[in-house]
């Protein structure tokens, strides 16, 4: 398994509480296949908390993607929501965690909040 997908994995606690805000409570199964492998990892959401582990236990949720894919979700150069589309990754029970989870993925490298941007617009002199 990539570096990415460690740290990824390993910065989620400190994320939680602004990603997590809201009432969302259940456990997300995540399965990173490679060749003939399966890798599970198991996140347990909370409002404002998430615990990642690896030991397994019934979910109420489980994403399947390929580590390949799962790596560049996490760097941010491909978006989860398209890969289940594109049947690249597939989604399996409560659907509310895969969306909230999907928060957790970093926006593409170069993008930049149009908030962002109009505020510096209206900054400058004209």
């Amino acid at each position: 398994m990539g570096e990415a997908i460690e740290r990824f994995f390993a910065s989620l606690p400190a994320r939680a509480p602004v990603v997590l805000p809201g009432p969302t409570r259940g456990i997300l199964q995540i399965d990173l296949t490679s060749d003939n492998r399966t890798e599970h990892w198991y996140l347990e959401m909370g409002p404002g908390t998430v615990r990642v582990g690896r030991e397994q236990r019934p979910a109420d949720a489980i994403f399947t993607v390929s580590a390949e894919l799962f790596e560049e979700l996490a760097t941010g150069r491909e978006a989860g929501m398209a890969a289940v589309l594109r049947n690249e990754a597939t989604f399996s029970g409560n659907v509310v965690l895969f969306l909230v989870f999907r928060r957790f993925f970093p926006d593409p490298p170069g993008t930049r909040d149009p908030r962002e941007t109009a505020r510096e617009d209206l900054g400058r002199p004209e």
